[in-house]
């Protein structure tokens, strides 16, 4: 079976493709430049050049393609235009379920986002969920978009889909993003984090939802990928026991980001580590708690625990040389 990869060069996209590759599967990715080309080589599979963007060249890529992971996609807070954003994550979507459609493709597995949700706040957010009707930020009403075309075109027959909707994926790869807050609390670059609720799944657990989405899922349906939920102390106290010493980090209790929302923008021109802004303090204010149980149950989904991921992101930290000390 020959397999298609967007945003195959990404953290997902790779731990994804070295899967399939493992497998013995042909797999090709779609790559839009020589660096991703030089990724997608390493990883021992194809890199077709094209553009989520450029009907044509999707075209070209998922000939012959019975089954495709459709992971590629554009992730932005605080931006000034949010505009290639939804162009890239709606836009695309709607481009490379038409060109699959077009092919003849078997199988598409949509990676979207636990933030489609809309869970209310303190309240975990599981498939069954009815969205708040509000969105709080444009990435997630970007997504929301982009998972409502994938499952309206679930629907028309001749081609199956289904969404997948990772929480915050974190393991060896992942140095940006939530990634690069927990690179700075272990290197004693974080001086404080609000004490918020995030869930996470583990880099190498959210490929495997993925192949199992793609075997086991069902067409219309999306499922939630999500291995646990932690506080952020209690998060920040396992990496202290992890790494032999406490962290430098002042926990805020979460009350303190209120008075934070009316001069969040003024806020952000200084913050350059974290995106700081309007959008970005109603999503920490709200919490993200997710409930990936339905892939164990339908998917055979096993989920890392705590320990697990973080020792094995602080190891690749080592391995890659980004710890001080």
């Amino acid at each position: 079976m020959t397999v298609l990869v967007t945003g195959g060069s990404g953290v997902v996209g790779t731990a994804i493709v070295r899967r399939l590759v493992a497998e013995g599967r042909d797999v090709r990715v779609l790559a839009r430049s020589e660096s991703a080309d030089e990724i997608v080589d390493l990883l021992g599979a194809t890199a077709i050049r094209g553009d989520l963007l450029d009907p044509s060249s999707l075209a070209a890529a998922v000939d012959g393609c019975e089954l495709i992971f459709h992971v590629g996609g554009k992730v932005e807070f605080c931006s000034k235009d949010a505009s290639s954003m939804f162009d890239v994550n709606v836009g695309g979507t709607r481009n490379l379920i038409d060109a699959a459609r077009r092919a003849g493709a078997r199988r598409v597995v949509h990676t979207s986002s636990a933030v489609t949700l809309g869970e209310q706040p303190g309240t975990f957010g599981l498939e069954s969920t009815v969205h708040r009707g509000a969105y709080l930020t444009r990435y997630e009403a970007s997504k929301c978009e982009a998972e409502a075309i994938a499952l309206d075109a679930s629907k028309r027959g001749n081609l199956e889909i289904v969404v997948v909707n990772p929480s915050s994926v974190q393991g060896p790869g992942r140095s940006s993003g939530t990634g690069r807050i927990l690179l700075d609390a272990v290197n004693g670059k974080l001086p404080m984090m609000f004490d918020v609720p995030f869930s996470i799944v583990d880099v190498d657990d959210c490929a495997s939802g993925h192949l199992l989405a793609a075997t086991n899922g069902r067409s219309g349906e999306r499922y939630v990928l999500s291995g646990f939920t932690l506080s952020a102390r209690d998060g920040l106290n396992l990496l202290a026991e992890l790494i032999g010493r406490p962290t430098s980090v002042r926990v805020l209790p979460t009350w303190t980001l209120r008075p934070l929302g009316p001069v969040a923008n003024v806020v952000g021109r200084f913050v350059k580590s974290v995106p700081i802004c309007a959008e970005s303090i109603r999503q920490m204010r709200s919490g993200a708690r997710y409930d990936g149980s339905r892939a164990s149950r339908e998917l055979g989904l096993e989920y890392r625990s705590p320990r697990e991921t973080f020792t094995r992101l602080l190891e690749w930290f080592r391995a890659e040389g980004l710890t001080e000390r």
